[in-house]
C-alpha cells in the first residue's frame, strides 16, 4: 500500500526519535547499574524496551507503506546524575509526544487513519513515560536526593 503525502517523512522522524530514545534509556539503565542503582536501573531498561517495541512497530508499518525505513540517531543527551537523567529523558519524551500529536494530526487530514491509530496507540505510552519520570522527580523533591537514592539500590 502507498503512503499518502507527508506520511512517510513523518514516521521517519518518529522512528529516528524512538531510535534516540531507546539509545539514550539504555545507556542511563547502565549508568543507574554501574553506580549501584539496581532497582532504577530495571525500570529504565523497561522503558528501553517499550521504546524498543514502538520502534519495531514503526518500521513494519513504513515497510507496509512500501517506504524506507531511515536507521538515523538524534544526539544523545547523557544525564550526569540520576536527577539529570531524568530531566533529559523527560525532554525526550515530551519532544516525542509533540511529534506523535502533530503527525497524527497530519495523518487525519490526509485521510491516514490506520497510520492514526497506530500513533494514538503510542501516545499512551509516552504519556505513561512521562508520568513515571515527573513522578521520580517529584519524589526526589518530597523525600530527597540521598533517600530516593537508597530505594534504588535493590531490585523490586
Amino acid at each position: 500500500m502507498k503512503a499518502k503525502e507527508g506520511v512517510l517523512d513523518r514516521l521517519n522522524d518518529l522512528l529516528s526519535a524512538e531510535l534516540t530514545s531507546i539509545n539514550q534509556f539504555f545507556l542511563h539503565a547502565e549508568m543507574c547499574r554501574s553506580w549501584g542503582y539496581e532497582r532504577l536501573c530495571e525500570k529504565i531498561r523497561a522503558r528501553s524496551v517499550d521504546e524498543m517495541k514502538d520502534a519495531e512497530e514503526l518500521v513494519k508499518h513504513i515497510l507496509y507503506l512500501e517506504g524506507k525505513p531511515s536507521m538515523t540517531l538524534g544526539k544523545l543527551t547523557v544525564g550526569e546524575s540520576v536527577p539529570d537523567q531524568f530531566q533529559v529523558d523527560l525532554k525526550l519524551e515530551t519532544d516525542m509526544l509533540n511529534r506523535l500529536r502533530e503527525s497524527i494530526t497530519h495523518c487525519a487530514k490526509v485521510g491516514d487513519y490506520t497510520t492514526r491509530s497506530i500513533l494514538e496507540r503510542m501516545i499512551e505510552d509516552e504519556e505513561s513515560h512521562i508520568d513515571w519520570i515527573e513522578t521520580q522527580l517529584d519524589t526526589i523533591k518530597q523525600v530527597g536526593l540521598q533517600n530516593y537514592l537508597a530505594e534504588q539500590i535493590r531490585k523490586d
